[in-house]
């Protein structure tokens, strides 16, 4: 089975779009090694400690912002827009298109690197940023109009490759993904996934990319309500282990990652 999803990726990676000069070397999220045994993920104290080299913190700031922080000292803020923002500026920070509360267009003039998921001049947004121990890439897909149309290439799902780990921050989905957006993205370690089922992806189809990406580690964000949230839980809960985190804050390296999939809730949705 390993043999075939490996073919099938590798048939699906020859569709990609040729990278720039200059572009960074092949991604090696999309056939990274995992460990055969993985403890619980730890939780952190109030009081945030350094970082080792192969540790990532994810802060759950609100709706579908995260604070994703390396040992190298790079800040990451998802989704940054005008109502929920870390404390800290950060020194990138990722956008998508389908509201307000995902983009600004006055982020703080000293943040160093603005992604936006969908391109101003047309077409598909492509980053490929490299920062410090950081590396920043995104996978284009398409939203709904509010007329019902489609607006393609108006979101992305991020890609953040720290500490040996690789992260994705679906933004506001509203698709499945393709076999070719499936390769693009790669094998993941943590997803970071809207559960509202309705202004982004509807619950059924939210459940089918989570099994389709295979990730051990999915943290819910956008859903607004704990009606929300339980709603998507008591669908998800024949198929993953749910657990509950204390704090906001989590410290995740490999060797931490659960040996079965498992969805992770974080306080602080809204």
């Amino acid at each position: 089975m390993r043999e075939l999803v490996s073919l099938l990726l590798a048939a699906a990676a020859l569709l990609l779009p040729i990278a720039p000069a200059g572009a960074a070397a092949p991604d090696r999220c999309l056939a990274l090694a995992r460990a055969p045994e993985r403890p619980l993920v730890q939780p952190v104290s109030l009081k945030l400690a350094q970082l080792k080299a192969a540790e990532v913190r994810l802060s759950y700031i609100g709706h579908s912002t995260f604070l994703i922080e390396s040992a190298g000292g790079v800040k990451i803020a998802t989704d940054y827009n005008d109502y929920v923002r870390p404390a800290a500026l950060p020194d990138v920070i990722t956008m998508n298109r389908a509201h307000d509360t995902h983009h600004t267009n006055r982020p703080d003039p000293g943040i160093a690197h603005v992604l936006r998921g969908w391109s101003m001049e047309g077409g598909a947004a492509l980053h490929d940023l490299e920062l410090a121990d950081v590396r920043v890439r995104n996978v284009p897909t398409n939203i709904r109009t509010w007329d019902g149309g489609t607006m393609v290439y108006g979101n992305s799902v991020f890609v953040f490759e720290i500490a040996g780990l690789c992260i994705a921050h679906l933004g506001h989905l509203h698709h499945t993904l393709t076999t070719q957006q499936l390769a693009q993205i790669g094998q993941m370690d943590v997803v970071l996934v809207p559960v509202d089922g309705s202004y982004t992806l509807d619950l059924e189809g939210m459940v089918e990319v989570l099994k389709a990406l295979k990730a051990p580690l999915m943290i819910p964000m956008h859903y607004f309500s704990s009606f929300t949230l339980e709603r998507f839980l008591s669908r998800i809960r024949d198929s993953f282990e749910v657990v509950r985190h204390e704090v906001p804050t989590i410290v995740v390296s490999r060797p931490m990652l659960p040996s079965a999939p498992r969805v992770l809730v974080l306080p602080g949705g809204r």
